[in-house]
């Protein structure tokens, strides 16, 4: 029968690798937040930091706060492990289950919201293509900007077609389209040209694809972190049994 003392150099082993993962995960999620709340000038940002809407800033927030919380357990359950300090194995065992059942909370609510963001997500885009060369309008300048970009580098025009600009009522006239809705080098907002020399792709596809991989990219290091602490929490139970128990029984 194997001694309770190698069961917990065993235990210490695969805790600290997965403390390791859940570490590498954590700092993951706060790079993200760090992203999100210093680069405004992103596309995520651009596209749901409007008026009132402050989705961004709660969501880089809430990323900041989950790493940070990650990286400080992490270290709690390295030194209570490697030390065999009972009490912070107790406390990295609750906190690993708060994290838990937080992260759990949160996977849902964006399961419900889905939907809601993605037409959020949408309706802020025709809102910057309305706009898009407002003279009254300059600090949205880096907004028109990003714009642009994705129109010329994605060789798309509008969110799903050219027609969409003819909303826009910041042109000098009607036919006028976005300069980057061509391949054009010119550094103006607008541009004369007949309407069948211009991109005929809408950008929705390209940005719902962009806005899905994000989701899914965070989506799979929620449920890694889910799996990870399954993983954790089991552990760090068993390790604090045995080293109750050595404590009783040293030589058993």
């Amino acid at each position: 029968r194997m001694k309770i003392r190698d069961k917990i150099l065993i235990q210490k082993y695969y805790l600290n690798v997965f403390n390791g993962i859940f570490l590498a995960l954590g700092l993951m999620l706060l790079t993200f937040g760090l992203w999100l709340f210093f680069d405004r000038n992103n596309l995520f940002s651009v596209l749901f930091s409007s008026g009132e809407n402050q989705l961004v800033a709660y969501i880089s927030c809430m990323l900041l706060g989950i790493g940070s919380v990650i990286t400080f357990t992490s270290a709690v359950g390295f030194l209570g492990s490697v030390k065999e300090i009972k009490c912070l194995l107790v406390a990295y065992m609750i906190v690993q289950i708060l994290v838990f059942v937080t992260q759990m909370a949160i996977s849902v609510l964006i399961f419900v919201k889905k939907e809601e963001v993605h037409n959020q997500w949408n309706n802020r885009i025709d809102e910057v293509i309305s706009e898009y060369g407002n003279e009254s309008l300059a600090e949205q300048e880096p907004v028109w900007n990003i714009l642009n970009a994705v129109q010329h580098n994605m060789e798309c025009c509008g969110r799903y077609n050219v027609t969409q600009w003819e909303r826009n009522k910041n042109k000098e006239n009607r036919t006028q389209i976005p300069c980057s809705c061509i391949k054009s080098s010119l550094k103006k907002w607008f541009c004369d040209v007949p309407r069948d020399s211009t991109y005929s792709m809408g950008c929705e596809e390209y940005l719902n694809t962009w806005f899905e991989n994000n989701v899914l990219i965070l989506t799979a290091i929620t449920i890694s972190l889910l799996i990870t602490q399954i993983f954790l929490i089991t552990l760090t139970g068993q390790l604090f049994r045995n080293i109750r128990k050595n404590n009783i029984w040293p030589n058993e």
